[in-house]
This record gives structure tokens, C-alpha cells and sequence, in this order.
């Protein structure tokens, strides 16, 4: 069954039914946040990929503004991680093409490009102007459903996901249970500052789109620039109420 968020107060809004109702759920879910507690993100990222999780963990980018630094991080690791790269058809062709070079310079070798289902499109989009009427409906079944199905393999997943992005993600956890299985958050406590510094440090190459003033990347319909004054994601359904797509799940909505 898969499972519903709830609000808890101990231990953030990604808590689901199951982990609260399932003794062995709830039990490991306590370990690992405890365990990842005074963690940094190599620490957090270890739990993640080592130990218990060991092989059943997948990493979750858009291959955005910021996903060279996550991608490092797990490359450090181990390269051929399983990374879900939601390719919705309609990313900018720079998007695309960060991931290629991303692939290259990190060594990643399991690189897995997901797609909205044929039978999908056709019955929701067939037009492919669905994100003009409906921009919920249009990532439900561009981004939700394809990533749902791709995770039912894996106990765990990585999200790049911080909580200065968005005041639904102010409250996570680095460690927490969502639609059966645990998710890990690295860079949670991470400042555009941290980011920054990693960029620099490592020499990692930045998505083409920032220095032209896309400081949060989407699919590009639905993403413009930032004006001077305005906040890092008001380039994102810009006019809309809505700042996350959805795969997330916190109260509802997502990355």
C-alpha cells in the first residue's frame, strides 16, 4: 500500500503511515536518524550508500543548477550508482546536454533516463500543451508516475533537496520515510554559500543556464529567468501558486 504523508512533530513532514504503524519500519527509520544526527553531508551520504543500504539505494537529479555537487558527492562513492534523471521532454537542450558532460567528467555509469509512458501522453497530453491548462496534471504524469514506477526496485533514495528552497522543505529531516522507503537528504542544512564553495573547490562545470539567469532549472516551459530583486526559484511556474512538482511528496508536493 503505499503510503500517505503525514505531519509529525518529532521527526519532520515526511513521515508516512507505514513507518509510523510498522514497528520494524519505525525502528530503523529512529536509527538512521539518529545515527545521521551532528553527520555532515559525506556522513549522511555514507549512511545512504554503505552499510544496511548498501546496493538497494538510488540517487534521484535533475542534472539543475546544483546537481554537479550531489553527483560528486555519490561519485566519490561509487560512479555507478543508480541515478534517476527525470527526462520529461520538455527540458532545455542544455539540461541535456549537462548530463552528458556531467556523465563524463563524474564516471557515472548508471545513468537512467526516465520517461512519461506512450499510453500517458497520449490519453493526458497528446497535444503536448498540457503544462499551459494543468501544470499539476502536466508533472503528475511527466515526472510523479515515471519516478514512483523507477523506485519500486530500491529501499532508499538520495534527493539533492534543501531546506533554504522552499518553505515546505524548510522543516526536513536528513533522513526520512516517504511512499515506502527512506530518503536521504545531504545537503539539507546547505546555504548557496556551501554550494558555492563546493562548485569552486571542485571544479565542477556549472549548467550553462545560470550565468543567463537561471538560478533554479526546470523543464523549460515552465521556468524563466530571475529578474534582479527576485528570489532563487521565482523563475519556477512563475505567476502560479506552485513551487514544487511533486515527486517529493511534502504535504503533497515535491521537488
Amino acid at each position: 500500500m503505499s503510503a500517505v504523508t503525514v505531519i509529525d512533530r518529532v521527526n519532520g513532514p515526511a513521515v508516512s503511515e507505514r513507518a509510523i504503524h510498522d514497528p520494524a519500519i519505525a525502528a530503523q527509520l529512529a536509527r538512521l536518524q539518529a545515527a545521521a544526527h551532528g553527520r555532515d553531508a559525506h556522513g549522511i551520504r555514507d549512511l545512504a550508500l554503505r552499510g544496511e543500504l548498501a546496493g538497494k539505494t538510488a540517487l534521484v537529479s535533475s542534472f539543475g543548477a546544483e546537481s554537479a555537487v550531489l553527483l560528486h558527492l555519490m561519485a566519490e562513492i561509487d560512479p555507478n550508482t543508480p541515478v534517476l534523471f527525470l527526462n520529461t521532454g520538455k527540458l532545455f537542450g542544455e539540461t541535456l546536454r549537462y548530463r552528458d558532460r556531467l556523465q563524463e567528467l563524474l564516471g557515472l555509469g548508471d545513468i537512467r533516463s526516465l520517461a512519461p509512458h506512450p499510453a500517458d501522453r497520449a490519453a493526458r497530453d497528446p497535444e503536448g500543451t498540457l503544462w499551459a491548462r494543468n501544470p499539476d496534471s502536466c508533472c503528475d504524469f511527466r515526472k510523479v508516475v515515471p519516478l514512483k514506477r523507477a523506485l519500486e526496485g530500491f529501499t532508499a533514495q538520495i534527493t539533492g533537496r534543501k531546506r533554504f528552497q522552499t518553505k515546505n522543505r524548510a522543516a526536513m529531516q536528513a533522513v526520512e520515510f516517504f511512499d515506502d522507503r527512506f530518503r536521504f537528504n545531504p545537503l539539507a542544512e546547505w546555504s548557496q554559500a556551501d554550494l558555492e564553495a563546493y562548485t569552486v573547490k571542485h571544479a565542477l562545470p556549472r549548467h550553462p543556464l545560470v550565468e543567463d539567469g537561471y538560478p533554479s532549472i526546470g523543464c523549460m516551459p515552465c521556468t524563466r529567468r530571475v529578474a534582479a530583486g527576485e528570489s532563487y526559484r521565482d523563475g519556477r511556474w512563475a505567476g502560479l501558486e506552485k513551487d514544487e512538482c511533486g515527486i517529493h511528496g511534502v504535504d503533497g508536493e515535491g521537488i
